[in-house]
Parts: C-alpha cells; sequence; structure tokens
C-alpha cells in the first residue's frame, strides 16, 4: 500500500479498531492485515465505503462468555471460562472451531473468529464466521476429567447453537475425544440427533477425510500455486512444524505427491529428519501424539535423529515450508533465512503463523506464499461438506469427499489469483484471498440491510 491516501484511511481506521478494541494485539494484527488490502478496492468501489462494511465486518454479531466449573479426579472443583465469538452470518449458520489452550482468551479467539469469516466465504460454501473455546488445557488430564470439562462447557454452549444457528469444530486441544464429550452433552440435554458439531466420529455422523482435511487441502493449495510455475512437490524437501492433526496429514500427502517431509515440532522443540519422515516413521509419530499423548524429541531418540530444544524449524534449508502449529510462528528473520536457503513456497496450515514482518518478507522476494484463510481452508470446507451429509441423512465415500475437497481448493486458489494478479503478472495471494472474501460477505451484508 503505496497510495498516501490510502495509507491514511488505513491508520485511522486502525486507531478505530484499536481504541474500541484495547489489549487484543491478535486481532488487531489480523484486522489490519486484511483491510490493507481491502481499501484500495474499496476506493474503486465506493458503495462499501457508503455502507460502513469495514466497520460493520470488524464488529461481532455476538460475543458469548461464561464460567465453565467442573470436578477434577481428586474431587475438587476447578473453574476455566468458555468463549464463543459470533462474529459474521451474512452467508449462513456461524461456523469455526473450537479451541482449548491456555493461551485462549478474547482478543486471540477474535481474530480467528475474524480470518473464519473470509476463509468460510472462500470456501463457496453456505458458511458465516466464528470461533470459540477455552483456557481449559487438556494435556495432563485423565480421560474422565476432560469429559466432566466437556460436559459442562456444552451445558452453557448449547443454549447458543445449534444446526441452522452455529454449527462449531475442532481445534488446537479439541479431537475426536472431546468432540464426543460434547456432542453427547448437547444430545442429552436437547434430546435430538443433529448436526450440531462437526469433527464428529464416523460411526455417529463424521465425514470420512475430516481429519486429514485441513493438513491435505493446505498442500492441495500449495500444489496449484506450484503449478504457476512450472513446479510439483516431486523431489521437494519440505519442512513442517506441529505435529498434531494438521501436521501429521500434511506430511503424509506431500508423502504421497512425491516431496519429503524433514521436520516436526511441538511446543518444546522440534526434530530434523534428513532422510524423511517416511509413512512408517509417520505412523509412529501419530501413535505417539495421538495415543501416548507423547513428545516430539521421542522420535529423535527413536529414529536417531537431531532434536533441537526449545527451537523452530525455519533454520532448516526446504524448497517448501508449511507451518503447521499456532499463530506468529514465523517472524521476520527467520522468514529472511527461508529465502536466504531457498524456499520458493510458504503454505499456512495453521492460522496466521507468520508474522506482518515474515509475510512481507515473503512478497518482497516474491516466493509464492499461500495465507491461512486460504491455503487451510480445507478443514473447514469439509466440515462444510460434514453438514450437508449430515443434513441430507447421507454419507459419501472417501473418494467423493476428496475430490470435492481438492475441487474446492482450486477454486480457493482461482479465485486468490482473480483478485491477487498483478501488473508484472505476480499473484499476490494475501490480496487475492482478502479481496476475494471480502466480496462476497460485503455484498451479502449490504443486500440483506442495516444488520
Amino acid at each position: 500500500m503505496k497510495n498516501t491516501a490510502h495509507e491514511e484511511k488505513l491508520n485511522k481506521f486502525m486507531a478505530y479498531v484499536v481504541a474500541k478494541n484495547p489489549a487484543e494485539p491478535e486481532f488487531h494484527q489480523a484486522v489490519k492485515e486484511v483491510v490493507e488490502s481491502i481499501i484500495p478496492y474499496i476506493a474503486e468501489h465506493p458503495i462499501y465505503d457508503s455502507e460502513h462494511i469495514l466497520e460493520r465486518i470488524c464488529e461481532p454479531e455476538r460475543v458469548i462468555i461464561f464460567r465453565v466449573p467442573w470436578i477434577d479426579d481428586k474431587g475438587e472443583i476447578r473453574v476455566n471460562r468458555g468463549f464463543r465469538i459470533q462474529m459474521n452470518s451474512a452467508i449462513g449458520p456461524y461456523k469455526g472451531g473450537l479451541r482449548f489452550h491456555p493461551t485462549v482468551n478474547l482478543g486471540v479467539l477474535k481474530f480467528l473468529a475474524f480470518e473464519q469469516v473470509f476463509k468460510n466465504s472462500l470456501t463457496t460454501l453456505p458458511m458465516g464466521g466464528g470461533k470459540g473455546g477455552s483456557d481449559f488445557d487438556p494435556k495432563g488430564k485423565s480421560d474422565k476429567e476432560v469429559m466432566r470439562f466437556c460436559q459442562s462447557f456444552m451445558t452453557e454452549l448449547c443454549k447458543h447453537v445449534g444446526a441452522d444457528t452455529d454449527v462449531p469444530a475442532g481445534d488446537i486441544g479439541v479431537g475426536g475425544r472431546e468432540i464426543g464429550f460434547m456432542f453427547g452433552q448437547y444430545k442429552r440435554i436437547r434430546n435430538e440427533f443433529t448436526g450440531v458439531l462437526t469433527g464428529k466420529g464416523i460411526l455417529w455422523g463424521g465425514s470420512l477425510i475430516r481429519p486429514e482435511a485441513t493438513g491435505y487441502g493446505n498442500v492441495y493449495f500449495a500444489q496449484e500455486m506450484l503449478k504457476t510455475r512450472g513446479e510439483s512437490f516431486k523431489g521437494k524437501v519440505v519442512t513442517v512444524s506441529g505435529s498434531g492433526n494438521v501436521a501429521q496429514y500434511t506430511v503424509e500427502k506431500v508423502n504421497e505427491l512425491g516431496g519429503k517431509c524433514v521436520t516436526l515440532s511441538d511446543s518444546e522443540g522440534f526434530i530434523y529428519d534428513p532422510k524423511g519422515i517416511d509413512n512408517e516413521k509417520l505412523k509412529w509419530a501419530m501413535w505417539l501424539k495421538n495415543e501416548k499423548r507423547g513428545r516430539i524429541k521421542e522420535y529423535a531418540e527413536k529414529y536417531g535423529c537431531d532434536y533441537f530444544p526449545g527451537e523452530r524449524p525455519w533454520g532448516i534449508k526446504c524448497d517448501v515450508a508449511l507451518p503447521s502449529a499456532t499463530q506468529n510462528e514465523i517472524n521476520g528473520e527467520e522468514a529472511k533465512t527461508l529465502v536466504k536457503n531457498g524456499c520458493i513456497c510458504v503454505s499456512e496450515g495453521a492460522n496466521m503463523p507468520s508474522t506482518p514482518q515474515a509475510v512481507e518478507v515473503y512478497l518482497n522476494a516474491k516466493i509464492l506464499f499461500g495465507p491461512g484463510k486460504a491455503a487451510n481452508a480445507g478443514g473447514v470446507s469439509t466440515s462444510g461438506l460434514e453438514m450437508t451429509q449430515n443434513s441430507m441423512r447421507l454419507s459419501w465415500t472417501r473418494e467423493e469427499v476428496d475430490a470435492r475437497l481438492q475441487n474446492i481448493m482450486k477454486n480457493i486458489h482461482e479465485t486468490c489469483r482473480k483478485y491477487g494478479t498483478k501488473e508484472d503478472g505476480f499473484i499476490n495471494y494475501v490480496d487475492g484471498a482478502n479481496i476475494g472474501g471480502f466480496v462476497k460477505v460485503a455484498d451479502s451484508m449490504i443486500a440483506q440491510g442495516a444488520v
């Protein structure tokens, strides 16, 4: 954004956002990243200005905060805080995950809900944007403790969600176990079997490919970006952060496409396996994280590779980087290192894992960069497909769901190309995703009046 008038409008608008939402840096960051792209577009389409769409789209339709008392295995009463941010329902019911992690607070969830609005719009499916969760930490808790927490959490949340109102899913700290406990409590209270949550077990309303979808979708999106330069994953060295659901299936799909993933990480450090994390090693890593719930350093101990405590994997030389852990995990200096080491593509499996400084480095270097709202939309896309199957009382095959997912990711890529291609042919996927997601939501808001 070089235009002085655009910069003045951005600064004025961000001052307004910060004043209304103090002490929420993640939300400020997410809003600024989107608005930077949208302001020049609005200048050419003034109806969005006259309808005050920016002010409206940054204000949640509803914010729900509640206490969650639960009893631990010692019989002691514990208390956590629960949230649901119902951000925007212009194009469909609120849709977005639940995150259980000690870092969860209002600002983090507002950032995630805001991102979700544009991500869901890009999928072409009829889904609004929302996000929720709790500062509860499932790590170190027994299954019974997690069950009691989930039941207490859903006892309050069930008043605010429903198949045609708000359909939560999983996120960090919320997997199949947690979704099952919450779904059971919802069914018990409301006496109805309905598609109120996605990410359900395949035996009771879930969709095939849903656990794999975010990781698979990110790889499909990166594959589409690589095609624009005559490249593919075949023979590429790939660094992946995280070791949870997204990272695991990212590695699986990269392996299938002929690439070689060499890193995984968790909150304590990362492993570097230069021989590659093949399917046999991946299977063991999935057991380690999903069943044993161990630490990634145990992978290094088992397979005799390097472990770097307290570090992130972005100093490892690679062709493609797929950050799949959490927000702001790649800073400006790490981005410079990636570019210097020959990385040609960064595609975000996590939500906003690159800081603004890192994104600036990617764009200045004109490498391929897929922002999370486009690149990791495969998860919520398949959640949307799960909602469709629930509504129709059908279950599609794995091949059907995967084909639909691939098609959605191709369509998202095409939208980004449409709105993000510059005069020199460079595709700015940040602008493309932001503008493409914005237009559909904004036009729907205008059509529905002052709501």
